[in-house]
């Protein structure tokens, strides 16, 4: 699938609606929402943060309808709103449905982060408009936020589906919300200290989008894409091209009397990271999203692994039971992370020391299935020839090893886990 229907299938979703029955009650309530003048909105007006003003402020502005309402019972002509005839069953759909289910994280800054590859914002906002000089109150503006960014294994850009969607609005009955403003500006920034030589980001040609409310209601996503130029493979040089960017966005709301709204900086931000690392990678250029845990995860229960995953578990859990033993001993990999380490001379060397602690320990297996198992691995900084002597070694049977061995190297190559980069350990039953 090329990259022009990818984004198309990207932008395939719908702004929630309401129900066509709250109109009367809704527009009834906002009538009454404050004492009616007929004075126009004064000078000086600006959008605060909802939960910054006391209840008995908001009292009569607690029944906003939806835009789409407003618009039409005040004579605006209505538009039919961008939908998908045949929506995706994946991509954009399903992460959307998982982001809504990761509420509490999705809502944050960073939003929820679903793997290196895939990462959602829903942020909800409740934004009243009031005079700053006192208290009056002008009207109440509702929406949602959406940012689903999309990185790739086997390619240097990043996607990201913008959208303001689900407006519901209350003005008093002198001020027009069809002349209320929403804003989404994104900006990019370059960490050239944590990058390889000549670090570069291609922003896309617009990153502001300043509409009315009623064209963010009938046109609510739109696409951004950032790319960092390569030069060819380098990586057999030392140079993994890798570029650490992290893209934000501002949020603006204004009416034509209002002061810019303040509370819209940085409201997202996500960090990426561009490489062209070559075969240690997988594929052998790509971006992730730097921020999301990576985790391998065994099962105690899954008969390929049910000894190692045992080993691990004991180590994280019980490491009393692990060897070397010794007093408050404690292994990385559960809530210390755990970083890939792919110098196969420092790798040799962790299975080394490792296989040595298993012979001081069992004494001379050759001739049988066992193999002696490490944990942290050997290809991991915090491996046996560390200097901490927290690590653990078991002899376990040779194929659970080496199955265990390949999951790791999938994970790695997966996930794009270059050298240093983290990752954490899961034991399930």
């Amino acid at each position: 699938m090329n990259i022009r229907t990818a984004l198309i299938r990207f932008a395939r979703a719908t702004a929630t609606t309401a129900a066509l029955t709250l109109l009367t009650a809704a527009t009834t309530t906002a009538t009454h929402a404050a004492p009616a003048t007929n004075d126009p909105a004064p000078a000086g007006t600006a959008f605060v943060d909802a939960a910054s003003i006391p209840a008995d402020e908001l009292r009569g502005l607690d029944q906003p309808i939806p835009y789409a309402e407003y618009a039409r019972s005040h004579g605006s002509k209505s538009v039919t709103r961008q939908t998908a005839a045949d929506p995706a069953p994946g991509d954009q759909q399903d992460l959307r449905q998982q982001c809504a289910n990761h509420a509490a994280a999705a809502r944050t800054a960073t939003g929820w982060l679903k793997s290196r590859f895939e990462s959602c914002q829903k942020r909800p906002f409740d934004l009243v408009l009031r005079d700053v000089r006192g208290t009056t109150t002008l009207g109440r503006l509702k929406f949602d936020q959406w940012v689903l960014g999309f990185a790739y294994d086997g390619s240097r850009r990043v996607d990201y589906v913008a959208s303001i969607e689900n407006i519901w609005v209350q003005p008093i009955p002198t001020e027009d919300a069809t002349k209320w403003r929403i804003g989404q500006h994104f900006h990019h920034s370059v960490n050239a200290s944590n990058s390889d030589a000549d670090p570069q980001v291609t922003a896309p040609q617009t990153v502001n989008r300043d509409e009315l409310l009623g064209v963010w209601d009938t046109q609510p996503h739109w696409n951004l894409t950032y790319t960092s130029p390569d030069k060819g493979a380098l990586f057999d040089q030392g140079n993994q091209q890798r570029v650490f960017s992290t893209v934000a966005m501002d949020l603006s709301a204004s009416s034509p009397n209002s002061a810019p709204f303040t509370g819209g900086s940085n409201v997202y931000n996500s960090s990426v990271r561009y490489d062209y690392a070559g075969k240690v990678a997988g594929k052998f250029k790509g971006t992730v999203f730097t921020k999301a845990r990576v985790e391998l995860v065994m099962s105690q229960k899954d008969p390929a692994v049910n000894e190692s995953a045992l080993h691990i578990y004991d180590a994280l859990n019980r490491p009393e039971r692990t060897f070397p033993s010794w007093p408050g001993k404690s292994v990385p990999g559960a809530k210390e992370p755990l970083h890939r380490l792919v110098d196969k001379e420092k790798q040799k060397n962790n299975r080394t020391r490792s296989i040595k602690e298993c012979g001081k320990v069992w004494g001379d297996y050759t001739g049988t299935d066992l193999q002696c198992d490490e944990y942290p691995f050997a290809s991991t900084k915090e491996g046996s020839t560390k200097g901490d002597n927290r690590f653990s070694v078991r002899l376990i049977d040779g194929d659970d090893n080496e199955t265990g061995g390949r999951r790791l190297d999938q994970m790695y190559t997966l996930n794009r886990i270059l050298d240093g980069d983290a990752f954490y350990m899961k034991i399930t039953n």
